[in-house]
């Protein structure tokens, strides 16, 4: 096997060991024999902050290729062996990884090691012209679908590429452009595959009722013989100064259901006390129904719908604080805009009443117990910790740490953070329906 097991780490009695094979593969394994059911996760550290100019949207473009057939798995057969063994699956693709997943029966643990191992070291094999057409239309159908044509669809997008500066690694979002997919060769996701679907780039966890020295065994087995890949190059440097030193703003026309005040803010990389500070003063203004922001603009003013804010962690770059406010009737933005920045001045100049904080510090711990109490979560956060900081033990005592957090923290990254010079601002503003505008234009005929 060639692993080295770390010393066992937990929170509330869970526990995980490490584990590394001769090619690079970490492993994470934690029991859990609660119920009959096992969870595997496969992190592999490849994000759209790896991709260049041009070539944006592979990463999220191979995720689908890794469900189109491997060397002894044909087609769609990778979903139809799961959800013939009565487990369940998919897959996912952010700024910063890609992650593969399936909870299986504990008795089908080995099938899902095995499909997981044969699509890491033979998709090539079956990677041709016929799939990559498929799979590229698939995403850019999701592309129209979940972006391009429903409301707000393209804010998050915009945001992005307003708080990161042209050039920034995280400028672009995951889900590419539609030119670059286009552009997209077999060629390029064949050298893509390469570069990073490999042993050594990727990190497997498995969680739930498993014998662990015979989960290790199968691995070996199966994942033993793939070859490591160094060829890849590390990511582009995503640091940028802590405030953005002005307002950027953009006004969007579009047909949408009501007038919306979006912002995202630019907030402390995540892995630092300072991130679980500001998911903290996030929650108490935005996070719920009980939060500041939610009693003043629906409750109190009556002047919006919805109100939430909350945070985009990110590592490799500076979080994102998100803030999302829907107007009702007849309200402007700018009035939205004033409420706004009275509650966040205010917070800065006071901070968090001890049950504001209570509740806010009990609402991220049941969010965080409740991911760690199911073997799919548990298993996603130690990967994630694993690939983005370098040791999954850190998930098991991430509770700990939000409770950790004072009151005077809270404030303070509020005070230095939450202010107009560091925002990316959207305002939306709605446009007639083209059918009626048409008709309008026919009736005046």
């Amino acid at each position: 096997m060639g692993h080295t097991a770390t010393e066992q780490a937990g929170s509330g009695g869970l526990t995980a060991t490490e584990h590394r094979l001769a090619n690079g593969l970490r492993v994470v394994l934690s029991e859990d024999h609660l119920t009959p059911v096992a969870a595997v996760c496969l992190w592999y550290d490849v994000g759209s902050r790896h991709e260049v100019k041009g070539r944006t949207g592979l990463a999220h473009l191979f995720e689908h290729l890794m469900f189109q057939g491997s060397a002894q798995v044909k087609g769609n057969g990778h979903f139809e062996l799961v959800q013939g063994a009565g487990g369940s699956l998919n897959g996912t693709t952010s700024f910063e990884r890609t992650n593969y997943f399936e909870t299986m029966p504990a008795h089908e643990l080995e099938l899902a090691l095995w499909l997981e191992a044969d699509r890491m070291g033979s998709l090539l094999t079956a990677l041709d012209e016929e799939s990559l057409e498929n799979q590229r239309d698939v995403v850019k159908n999701e592309r129209r679908q979940r972006y391009d044509n429903v409301p707000y669809g393209t804010a998050f997008e915009k945001l992005t590429a307003m708080a990161y500066p042209e050039g920034h690694p995280y400028h672009h979002t995951p889900i590419g452009s539609m030119a670059d997919l286009d552009a997209a060769s077999l060629e390029d996701a064949r050298a893509f595959f390469r570069t990073y679907y490999a042993p050594n780039n990727a990190v497997l966890s498995v969680v739930g009722d498993i014998d662990p020295a015979r989960t290790l065994a199968w691995i070996e087995k199966y994942f033993g013989s793939i070859p490591s890949h160094d060829g890849k190059q590390p990511p582009r440097d995503g640091t940028l100064p802590d405030v953005v030193g002005t307002e950027l703003r953009e006004v969007v026309e579009e047909e949408v259901p009501s007038r919306a005040l979006m912002a995202a803010y630019r907030l402390p990389h995540d892995g630092t006390r300072e991130a679980d500070a500001a998911d903290l003063a996030l929650t108490v203004l935005g996070g719920g129904e009980s939060s500041r922001l939610y009693n003043r603009l629906v409750r109190r003013d009556r002047s919006a719908v919805a109100a939430g804010f909350g945070l985009l962690r990110l590592a490799g770059a500076p979080s994102l604080g998100w803030l999302d406010v829907k107007t009702s009737a007849g309200v402007e933005v700018p009035a939205i805009e004033r409420a706004v920045d009275d509650e966040l001045a205010r917070f800065a100049a006071e901070g968090p009443t001890p049950e504001e904080m209570e509740r806010a510090q009990a609402q991220l711990e049941r969010e965080w117990l409740d991911r760690l109490a199911t073997v799919s979560g548990r298993a996603d956060e130690l990967c994630r910790f694993a690939v983005l900081f370098g040791d999954p033990q850190l998930a098991l005592t991430a509770v700990q740490r939000v409770l950790d957090i004072t009151p005077e923290e809270v404030q303070a990254v509020a005070k230095a953070r939450l202010r107009p010079d560091n925002r990316a601002v959207l305002v939306y503003e709605p446009t007639e329906p083209a059918g009626n505008a048409a008709e309008e234009g026919e009736t005046e005929q």
